[in-house]
């Protein structure tokens, strides 16, 4: 019977292997994926950067996802080279066609004084807590790190502030801002679920602050206990990686368009009225903006409020989830966003439609250099200032 050095010759003998030398010049070259198969513990202390992390025991599960191409260049180590041989026969059984393990693995690789780095990691709770997002490859431990890292702002904690703020808290987005000035009413509590009966009269940002804060003890939660003004909003932008539009008037939103513009900054865009919902989003210069979409706000009695007209509370929940989702995928880099996209969505058809949003070539904002942008107060025209 085969004893485990028999096996371990026998497989080194149908592989091919490579010094750490040659794995340090390969890691340079286009394409080329180190793949570190040691335990969780072991990468923890210390990793090649760059490296994509699969422990031994979840490859064959996991590999088709992390490397779908067969024939990506493969350099395979594990802590002294053994592991990584089982591991390269593997994947050449798998049908991946250059593959070689590393000879005297991590080990010698540190010994040898090669670069390498101790990896951030997500400590044991917070793996517990966002375990259904490592279990996707495309967000994996980096992605989850990467929302942790994130900062979003939020204008307004109404109807469709509550739902995002509370996905996003969820998904573990590090610091939320959120903007409003406002505070609980009664008959908030229809639509707006950060906050509740025992909170009416207090401030909204302090409501849902208490909120996301039970919900995720991660989050830091940043009140802005201001309105959103030409005073302010580049400022407040300039924290922020991505902004969730929630707000309810023209002039608002003409403004945090033009900043957005001046900064940067990508804007997940909700509206609500009655029964339907749109959502879209504004990256800066790379699709249209707000003022493509809607050059001019249209007259009063065309738009009213959802004060003056109503709205079911459900109807927020469905576009602030969406906006949600929105700011995750740029977050992460992932799928298509709705820029360029106008996604509507009709409650009582229970139907949703996208419609597309062309650039234009002669708009005042997004046309002109950002630093010849004039941020001022808008009346309610909200025409842009001349420059």
């Amino acid at each position: 019977m085969p004893t485990y050095r028999d096996l371990l010759s026998k497989t080194k003998a149908e592989i091919r292997e490579v010094t750490t030398a040659e794995a340090d010049e390969l890691r340079t070259r286009p394409g080329v994926v180190l793949l570190d198969v040691r335990e969780p513990d072991e990468h923890e202390q210390g990793t090649i950067p760059g490296s994509v992390f699969v422990p031994r025991g979840h490859l064959e599960s996991k590999i088709e996802n992390l490397v779908p191409g067969r024939d990506t260049p493969l350099v395979i180590y594990c802590a002294g080279g053994n592991r990584s041989a089982f591991a390269a026969k593997t994947l050449t059984e798998l049908g991946y066609t250059d593959v070689v393990s590393m000879a005297g693995g991590f080990n010698r690789w540190k010994d040898e004084g090669r670069e390498w780095a101790t990896p951030r990691v997500l400590e044991p709770a917070q793996r517990n807590r966002y375990h259904r997002h490592l279990l996707l490859p495309e967000v994996g431990e980096e992605g989850q790190l990467a929302l942790l890292d994130a900062k979003v702002l939020l204008l307004g904690a109404g109807g469709l502030g509550s739902p995002a703020a509370l996905y996003l808290a969820a998904a573990g987005v590090g610091t939320l801002g959120i903007i409003d000035m406002d505070v609980v009413d009664e008959s908030n509590l229809q639509r707006q679920i950060l906050h509740n009966v025992d909170r009416v009269g207090e401030r909204k940002v302090d409501s849902a602050k208490k909120t996301l804060s039970a919900l995720n003890p991660d989050v830091n939660v940043v009140g802005h206990d201001t309105r959103l003004g030409a005073d302010n909003v580049v400022e407040l932008l300039s924290q922020y990686d991505i902004v969730v539009d929630g707000a309810d008037n023209f002039p608002s939103r003409y403004l945090l368009n033009d900043a957005s513009l001046k900064t940067g900054t990508p804007v997940v865009h909700g509206s609500i009225f009655r029964f339907e919902g749109q959502a879209t989003v504004f990256k800066p210069h790379d699709g249209p903006c707000y003022r493509c979409f809607i050059p001019e706000p249209p007259p009063a009695e065309l738009a009213p409020s959802c004060a003056e007209a109503g709205v079911l509370g459900v109807l927020p929940g469905i576009i602030g989830s969406i906006q949600a989702m929105e700011a995750i995928k740029l977050i992460l880099g992932l799928g298509d966003s709705l820029s360029g996209r106008l996604l509507v969505y009709d409650a009582l058809e229970e139907s949703f439609r996208t419609y597309k949003i062309n650039r234009d070539p002669k708009c005042p904002a997004c046309s002109i250099p950002a630093e010849e942008i004039v941020i001022a107060e808008y009346d309610e025209h909200c025409m842009p200032h001349p420059r």
